[in-house]
């Protein structure tokens, strides 16, 4: 039913998505729900101690009308059309992003809850031909949630695999000699006795998932960094920075801490664009 009716409603322009989004959506969560406003207030403090509380304050409602036009863009991305959907999604230094996926027989995109997440899927239409981009991401507890965010995220072509079948699916594939990039959102908490990297990150001490180190090193695929910017309201900018083209040759770690430093550089940039609503730093080092 979630499905359908967010089907329909992708049906309208843009532009009345952002207009439900700035005048409805945002003041309705920010104002009225106050929808996690006291976590993303304390994670801007920690975050950056340097700036002011009106600085911060800026910062948060830029966030939150943000995080309403991501959930609009992406019911949009429905009935987005693949021609349109790549004026409003640049990926950028393509040609050497498919050169080293060619030659190794695939790659791993890590990517963050940066500006509109939910539509890097497009990158299905950017890679070679004949490369499957898969699409990592947890199972929703709401069924018809989990429904949609398949729905979304499979729009351009993708396969949808839930982490814990990412490695057999991955195996599967090669064995296939199926060519495929990966796509993992690495920037979620993890708990802190899996927890194999620790690092200082926005001046705060942060565990980091390393997945996307240690699915490159097994498979010898190259490792990448989507570096999200938007460059106006509905359209981003996505430049994929080599993180390890041999990750075998790297040591433990390596890759997973170039991943958060490019990270932080892409939130220092925009800061606006990452999700402050999480609770990234609920768990510390045991």
């Amino acid at each position: 039913m979630l499905v359908h009716c967010a089907h329909a409603l992708s049906k309208l322009p843009l532009r009345i998505h952002h207009w439900l989004a700035e005048w409805w959506l945002f003041p309705m969560m920010y104002y009225v729900v106050r929808y996690r406003r006291d976590i993303v207030a304390k994670n801007l403090r920690m975050s950056f101690p340097d700036k002011n509380d009106a600085e911060r304050k800026q910062i948060e409602k830029d966030f939150y009308r943000q995080f309403c036009y991501t959930i609009v863009e992406s019911i949009y991305g429905f009935s987005c059309s693949d021609e349109e959907m790549k004026q409003r999604v640049i990926f950028e230094n393509m040609d050497e992003v498919n050169r080293l996926v060619d030659a190794a027989g695939g790659g791993i995109f890590m990517l963050a809850h940066m500006g509109n997440w939910e539509w890097m899927a497009s990158v299905q239409q950017w890679v070679s031909p004949g490369v499957t981009e898969i699409n990592v991401y947890r199972r929703q507890k709401n069924k018809s949630i989990d429904r949609l965010m398949r729905a979304v995220r499979a729009k351009r072509g993708g396969v949808c695999v839930e982490k814990q079948r990412i490695l057999r699916e991955m195996v599967r594939y090669r064995a296939e000699h199926q060519p495929v990039t990966v796509g993992l959102i690495s920037d979620q908490k993890p708990r802190p006795e899996v927890t194999h990297t620790w690092l200082t990150f926005l001046n705060q001490e942060t565990g980091f998932l390393d997945g996307g180190e240690v699915l490159g090193k097994k498979f010898g695929y190259p490792v990448f960094y989507a570096y999200i910017t938007r460059t106006s309201k509905g359209y981003y900018r996505c430049a994929f920075r080599v993180l390890a083209a041999e990750p075998n040759q790297t040591a433990e770690g390596e890759v997973t801490t170039a991943y958060a430093k490019a990270l932080e550089q892409n939130i220092l940039e925009q800061p606006h664009l990452w999700l402050w609503t999480h609770n990234r730093w609920k768990w510390k080092r045991q």
